[in-house]
């Protein structure tokens, strides 16, 4: 379970590939999970350092998962990926990024803490505050530090992700008179 030295409540960060109202499978057969990635800007270095903080006090705990040993952080997956290395998109683009996921739904809400019920409201683009907690794993050869995603605050709309744009910016209005030849 997370621990106050493994969690860590974001400063404001851009999501991506949001599935926080519906669980996704990765792959055929795999456990669906709730998701996004957080897009944290290289400015933001008080968010950085505490997730830094918070990935060596993982790795601490999870000595047991790693054979007893403290594994060389170069010898492990770790959460914190460079968006300039490893993402040909502009959104990335001087940022830092964790993908966050949970077997469990996250609280959303908004500024003062209510609720957001409308599923509209929250996107990829959006910015936010997120509660995120590092663990250690051990799976299939696989060692390193995973990122579990926790709860959601929504901050300000932001331009959506993912290439999708609104219909109004699509479509201009008919007339009745050009619907008449159909």
């Amino acid at each position: 379970m997370a621990n106050s030295k493994t969690k860590v409540v974001t400063g404001v960060v851009r999501l991506s590939y949001a599935s926080v109202w519906e669980p996704k499978a990765v792959n055929e057969g795999a456990t669906p999970k709730y998701s996004v990635s957080l897009i944290i800007p290289k400015s933001d270095t008080e968010t950085l350092a505490k997730i830094n903080a918070a990935i060596d006090a993982a790795i601490e705990e999870g000595i047991g998962k790693f054979g007893g040993k403290k594994p060389n952080k170069a010898a492990i997956k770790l959460p914190l990926r460079d968006g300039d290395v490893e993402r040909d998109d502009e959104a990335y683009s001087n940022s830092y990024f964790v993908n966050a996921n949970s077997v469990t739904a996250p609280q959303v809400v908004d500024i003062r803490v209510q609720p957001i019920l409308d599923r509209s409201e929250v996107y990829s683009g959006v910015y936010a505050r997120v509660s995120i907690s590092f663990y250690a794993f051990n799976s299939n050869g696989n060692k390193g530090i995973a990122c579990g995603l926790g709860n959601i605050q929504k901050v300000k709309d932001g331009e959506p992700l993912g290439g999708k744009t609104d219909a109004s910016k699509d479509f201009d209005e008919l007339s009745d008179d050009e619907l008449l030849g159909f």
